[in-house]
C-alpha cells in the first residue's frame, strides 16, 4: 500500500502563490449599501441603498459578501482594502443572512472565521458565530501587538502585527489548516488556526465605513 507523504506546507510568498486561486463576490450574497466594480472582485461600501432583487442568500443586515466560488482543497488569495477597519473572513455558505445577529457575522459563529482590524463589537459580523472565521485589522490602534483580532463563534484573541493595506489567507481544507499573512513589502506571517472544516467554504470581506473598499487580487 502507498501512503503518500503530506505536502509541506507553503513558507514562503512565491510557494503560497502556487495555490493562488481567483475570488469573485457572488452578487446574490451583496448587502444592499455595497457596490460591486472591478469584475466583481472589489466591494465599495456606499451607505446608499442600491436596488437589487430580493434573495435568500443576500445579507440583510451586515455589510458583507461571500465569494461566489467554493473553497476546498489548498487555496490562497490576498485581499487589499483602503479603510482602517476591515474584516477578511472564510465562512460555511450556511451562515444564516438575514438581520444583524451572531448568527450573521462573520466570526461571531461556528460557520465562519475571521481576522479583522480591532474596533468592531457589532455582534452580526463575520467571527461572531460557529459558521464563519474572522481576521480583524485596526490601523488606528498604536498598540502592535493588538492590531489583529482573529475571530470564531464569537470569541477571539489579539494578533501583533504590522500596519498593512493587504492580507494573504491560505487555506488547507482537508488539513485544517488556516493562515494569515501581512503583505507589504514583505511578507509578514500572523498567525496559524488548527481545526476541522467539515463543509466547503467561501471567502468573504465586512466593510464597517462609509467609501471603504476591500478587492480581491489578482495574483500572477
Amino acid at each position: 500500500i502507498n501512503i503518500s507523504e503530506p505536502e509541506p506546507e507553503p513558507m514562503t510568498r512565491d510557494e503560497l502563490l502556487r495555490y493562488s486561486c481567483e475570488i469573485t463576490v457572488d452578487p446574490d450574497t451583496v448587502h444592499t449599501w455595497l457596490v460591486l466594480s472591478e469584475g466583481n472582485r472589489k466591494v465599495t461600501n456606499t451607505y446608499s441603498t442600491e436596488r437589487y432583487p430580493s434573495h435568500p442568500d443576500r445579507f440583510t443586515g451586515c455589510e458583507q459578501v461571500l465569494s461566489k466560488e467554493s473553497l476546498t482543497g489548498r487555496c490562497y488569495w490576498e485581499v487589499e482594502w483602503t479603510d482602517t477597519e476591515t474584516t477578511v473572513a472564510v465562512a460555511y455558505k450556511n451562515i444564516r443572512r438575514l438581520g444583524r445577529g451572531d448568527q450573521c457575522i462573520f466570526g461571531h459563529n461556528d460557520r465562519s472565521w475571521n481576522i479583522r482590524r480591532v474596533g468592531s463589537g457589532d455582534p452580526c459580523i463575520f467571527g461572531n458565530n460557529d459558521r464563519s472565521w474572522a481576521l480583524k485589522y485596526n490601523q488606528h490602534c498604536y498598540s502592535y501587538r493588538k492590531k489583529y483580532q482573529l475571530w470564531h463563534n464569537n470569541e477571539s484573541i489579539s494578533i501583533p502585527g504590522p500596519s498593512s493595506s493587504r492580507v494573504g489567507v491560505f487555506l488547507d481544507h482537508r488539513a485544517g489548516i488556516l493562515s494569515f499573512y501581512s503583505i507589504s513589502e514583505s511578507m509578514t506571517f500572523l498567525y496559524r488556526l488548527q481545526t476541522t472544516f467539515t463543509k466547503p467554504l467561501h471567502a468573504g470581506v465586512l466593510l464597517h465605513g462609509y467609501n471603504d473598499t476591500a478587492e480581491f487580487c489578482q495574483l500572477e
